[in-house]
């Protein structure tokens, strides 16, 4: 079956066409000379593309300013102490992909010269870099022939192709980066995948496709059978579970808060947080908070409550302020709100620190 209606040369020069008259003005598409070919910086396209993973552009460009800003080149980021780049990053969550970003960079930096591999085969032996991202890569900044596969580019191929299994299953992911490869052209090959991914997120959209407007319309299969709003098929919604902490801001004399550090591995690693205590779902009575807390404070006061959802699970955290009594122990330190922009907090810590400024 062929991959799309009609001539697929057709199908690649109109959405090459549209795309140069309307892709979006976006930061890391700011171009350089390789080859006579103009092409995107490498590490611009490393450090854009894993900040765009489960991330909408427009939250990732001024994240994608600031870290350019700090790490102009790859060394610099290599260098970059963690928890640095983790406070640089914070906000933006799926914190893994800072570490690994960090982690990747110190590997081109040692073992590759400084210099972003080119070959996939390759790109895939660094932290943190997948399938999609080598892809994107290779293609966006060599226009090397490699395939890519996101969320937006699989909607696009499953309309293109009127593909109505679940897009997730895996002989239907194996199709489609098939289908990904089949269709791409001999030149301009990282400008093709960037079209691909322009139309799923400006006009293939995943609820009322713009049909009237698509530059490929005529060679859509969904569109031609009118089945395109129920392309693809959604995933299955399941219950998250609701997860309850309690936040102790702990203050001293000189107005410093307690806060202490996350372990090196799990959620929110390495991060900073002011004391918070796990409950197991028990309600936070202001005596069972202060008794599990182990400090000497005074009686906690329950000051309101912040929630927080992730992709799995959702979380309550009540916040609670108190005095200490008598010095903590190891393994916390103080600082004062304005202090805290010099560590790395999580989201819902960043909004406690609010809270408390107010």
């Amino acid at each position: 079956m062929a991959p799309v209606i009609g001539p697929i040369g057709d199908f690649q020069s109109r959405l090459l066409a549209w795309y140069n008259r309307a892709r979006r003005d976006l930061p890391w598409r700011v171009t350089s000379s390789q080859n006579s070919i103009s092409l995107p910086d490498p590490y611009h396209v490393l450090l854009s593309e894993t900040m765009l993973q489960q991330t909408q552009v427009a939250t990732v460009i001024p994240y994608f300013r600031r870290f350019i800003q700090s790490f102009p080149r790859i060394q610099d980021l290599a260098g970059a102490d963690l928890q640095n780049v983790l406070r640089l990053w914070q906000g933006l969550g799926y914190y893994s992909r800072a570490r690994n970003l960090h982690r990747c960079a110190q590997t081109i930096s040692t073992e590759h010269g400084g210099t972003v591999p080119s070959d996939v085969d390759m790109l895939l032996t660094l932290p943190g870099v997948g399938r999609y991202t080598a892809g994107a890569i290779a293609s966006l900044a060599f226009d090397r022939s490699a395939p890519i596969l996101d969320g937006n580019v699989t909607r696009v191929l499953c309309r293109l192709d009127q593909i109505e299994t679940d897009p997730r299953t895996k002989d239907v992911q194996a199709l489609l980066w098939r289908r990904a490869a089949d269709i791409l052209p001999e030149k301009c090959v990282g400008d093709f995948n960037s079209a691909l991914m322009e139309l799923g997120a400006t006009v293939c959209t995943p609820r009322n496709p713009q049909c009237l407007i698509c530059p490929v319309r005529d060679h859509c299969q969904a569109q031609a059978a009118g089945v395109q709003e129920r392309i693809p098929v959604p995933k299955k919604v399941k219950p998250t579970p609701l997860l309850h902490r309690v936040v102790l801001c702990v203050k001293d004399a000189a107005d410093r808060y307690l806060i202490e550090q996350r372990p090196a591995d799990g959620r929110w690693a390495g991060m900073w947080q002011f004391k918070t205590l796990d409950l197991a779902g028990t309600r936070p009575t202001v005596g069972k908070v202060a008794k599990l807390a182990g400090l000497q404070i005074t009686r906690p006061r329950p000051i309101g409550a912040i929630t927080h959802a992730l992709t799995h699970r959702r979380y309550q955290f009540d916040v609670f302020s108190c005095r200490i009594v008598s010095p903590v122990a190891a393994g916390g330190t103080w600082a004062n709100l304005g202090e805290l922009d010099r560590y790395p907090l999580p989201k819902p810590h960043v909004d406690v620190a609010r809270m408390l400024g107010k």
